[in-house]
């Protein structure tokens, strides 16, 4: 029988220590360095009582043990599966001829600006739908657009840009990262 103030070691480690608590089933104990440290009331021995360990040492007990060691719950290893939405990445072609059936007429600065307000409608789209990924293809060009690309993808917080994977887009994309922010 274990009591507050007897001096206990723990049976699995190289612990000793002094009694400071007992609740129920649950022993704590300030060790030779001064931490306090939980243990169930089976884990502990106190120290210079025989009895104890010569009943721990019954071939009941052992046996009871070697039981209780081989019932112990496997841990199973398994490789994480991705999602399908990780995989997913939305690709928005930003050339004029993939954004209206006819671009005549129109002047450089309303091509600019319907391809500015296409990338902002689906940027915000993505956040609302937490796509994880989004390619926008603008072409090399002059690089008016690019420039007024990173402007735009600067201002949404949740949003992180780089130039998307050369071997795949050459240099006329940029892809966003979009943050998930799981509050939302």
């Amino acid at each position: 029988m274990i009591n507050k103030g007897d001096q206990v070691s723990v049976l699995d480690e190289d612990q000793n220590g002094i009694v400071v608590n007992i609740n129920q089933n649950e022993v704590t104990i300030e060790t030779e360095d001064g931490f306090l440290l939980k243990y169930q009331l089976n884990e502990l021995i106190k120290i210079g009582d025989t009895s104890e360990l010569k009943q721990a040492a019954t071939i009941s007990s052992i046996s009871a043990a070697l039981l209780d060691k081989q019932s112990s719950i496997k841990r199973s290893f398994v490789k994480e599966k991705k999602s399908k939405k990780d995989d997913f990445v939305l690709e928005v072609d930003l050339h004029i001829e993939k954004l209206v059936p006819n671009f005549r007429g129109m002047s450089n600065h309303d091509i600019l600006t319907l391809q500015v307000d296409t990338a902002r409608g689906q940027v915000e789209f993505a956040i609302r739908n937490k796509i994880p990924r989004v390619v926008f293809i603008h072409g090399i060009g002059e690089g008016v657009l690019k420039l007024e690309l990173d402007y735009l993808f600067a201002r949404y917080q949740e949003v992180v840009f780089e130039d998307a994977n050369y071997q795949k887009y050459g240099l006329g994309a940029t892809q966003v990262y979009i943050k998930q922010n799981p509050n939302r």
